[in-house]
């Protein structure tokens, strides 16, 4: 079983920047593939970035050049490096944990861009 807690979410001006932690809890943190989600007001959730257990990461075209996506396996924590932030990218954002047929969700943090 793992428990991940996200950190780091609020509110931020167009063009600011943030970066949201993800925190594991369990043993066996490397061999899980890791991302972020997100999901807007009447929206689906969406993959935002993943990283795998190699360390090799893909993302969203609309957040790439922006967002940057790491992992710290000694800490047990992912992170999401967010730039240059734009309204659109206002949503729910949640962690994820996947290895063979384990996944697992953090309850999710709120990212707010708005002048």
């Amino acid at each position: 079983q793992v428990q991940l807690v996200e950190s780091g979410g609020g509110l931020v001006q167009p063009g600011g920047s943030l970066r949201l932690s993800c925190a594991a809890s369990g043993s066996n943190f490397n061999f899980y593939a890791m991302g972020w989600y997100r999901q807007a007001p009447g929206k689906q959730r969406e993959l935002v970035a993943r990283i795998n257990s190699g360390g090799s990461t893909n993302s969203a075209d609309s957040v790439k050049g922006r967002f940057t996506i790491s992992r710290d396996n000694a800490k047990n924590t992912v992170y999401l490096q967010m730039n240059s932030l734009k309204p659109e990218d206002t949503a729910v954002y949640y962690c994820n944990a996947a290895w063979a047929w384990r996944d697992y969700w953090g309850q999710g943090t709120q990212v707010t861009v708005s002048s």
